[in-house]
């Protein structure tokens, strides 16, 4: 049985997780800064390995369970190729718009601009196929709500990402027709 881009990408992030415990040293080098040290340091890299280090189990764990949650059944619309395309356009989107609007010392990490993402591409499919939105609206509401009444959570990822990942599923549905 041929496991999924999903599965995969849950297993790599989960993996550098419990590396970053036991060995440490990732969230240092694959944190992400803002776009100022970006550009001194080049580090460009950071836009994508922000998804392997996480601020803690719960974080980590609830990242996952919504990338597994949504990341199924995107993958299974679009198919693989195309599911990591929306998954790494969102997660870069959600990275850039991070990196351009943090403090100079402010560092983030998670996959949850990419899973924004999945929620823009969710929202995106169910809108065409006329399936029911609103708690997908609800959800995002409530997380971004959260990034605002808690703190460490990155309400610019997310936009990022939920923009992202809206636009990217918009233009391959068009290609479908």
């Amino acid at each position: 049985m041929k496991r999924s881009a999903t599965t995969t990408l849950i297993t790599v992030i989960a993996a550098a997780y419990l590396y970053d415990l036991v060995v440490g040293g990732l969230t240092n080098t694959f944190a992400l800064p803002s776009i100022d040290y970006l550009m001194a340091s080049g580090q460009w890299y950071r836009l994508l390995t922000v998804a392997l280090v996480h601020g803690g189990i719960f974080h980590l764990a609830f990242n996952l369970y919504a990338l597994m949650a949504l990341g199924n059944p995107v993958e299974q619309a679009f198919g693989k190729t195309k599911f990591l395309v929306i998954f790494f356009v969102s997660l870069i989107s959600g990275s850039l718009l991070s990196t351009y609007l943090a403090a100079p010392n402010q560092y983030s990490v998670g996959v949850s601009g990419a899973v924004f993402g999945l929620f823009g591409a969710f929202a995106v499919l169910s809108k065409k196929y006329g399936l029911e939105i609103k708690s997908i609206a609800v959800i995002v509401g409530i997380n971004f709500a959260m990034g605002f009444v808690i703190g460490g959570v990155d309400w610019r990822a997310h936009l990022g990402g939920l923009i992202g990942g809206s636009i990217t599923t918009a233009a391959l549905l068009s290609q479908r027709r």
